[in-house]
């Protein structure tokens, strides 16, 4: 909490959003979580505890509410998260049962669109990843090829279980970031 003190005494103003943010901070906390529970796959209770973070002085302020409430979260409850996220160019895919949020990410890096080899790469990887560390590979796709998907899932399988779980956390923090900002 101090540091958000600090972060507000820094801040001139409410940013170029006012009258959005004043509206946000209004918001009861089934409409916050109704309106922001989706950012995170799965886990409205994100939002849940954002929501007593209230006011905030803008998008990135509430961004960070929203990310210290999953970092403050018991591990089983993050875990729980990484879990809720998709294979990419898996089952969920294929199947359609995907959020919105997800299938347009996937679509952005052209996961939709996969020949047969780069499917079985993905395959093989998601399922490599997923033996090493009990859950589900992440990684903002925005940000990325399906190339360099690849590249960085297998960079990760080196990792030891803790730092996946703060790499998996902090890339689902990107995704929220980018999903807060359309959303806005």
């Amino acid at each position: 909490m101090a540091r958000r003190t600090y972060q507000r005494q820094r801040r001139t103003g409410r940013g170029s959003m006012p009258h959005a943010m004043e509206a946000i901070d209004q918001l009861d906390r089934e409409a916050f979580v109704a309106r922001f529970g989706g950012l995170f796959e799965h886990s409205p209770w994100v939002a849940e505890h954002a929501w007593a973070d209230r006011p905030f002085d803008g998008p990135e302020e509430l961004h960070e509410a929203l990310c210290s409430a999953m970092y403050a979260a018991p591990r089983e409850r993050q875990l729980e998260l990484i879990r809720a996220h998709p294979d990419l160019a898996g089952r969920a895919a294929i199947a359609g049962t995907l959020t919105e949020h997800s299938r347009q990410e996937q679509s952005s890096a052209g996961l939709d669109q996969l020949t047969p080899d780069e499917f079985d790469a993905f395959t093989r990887i998601n399922g490599a990843y997923r033996e090493r560390f009990g859950f589900p590979f992440v990684v903002c796709v925005r940000e990325h090829t399906k190339e360099s998907i690849l590249r960085t899932a297998a960079e990760r399988l080196e990792h030891s279980p803790q730092e996946e779980v703060r790499v998996a956390l902090g890339e689902i923090a990107k995704i929220a970031r980018l999903r807060l900002e359309a959303a806005l």
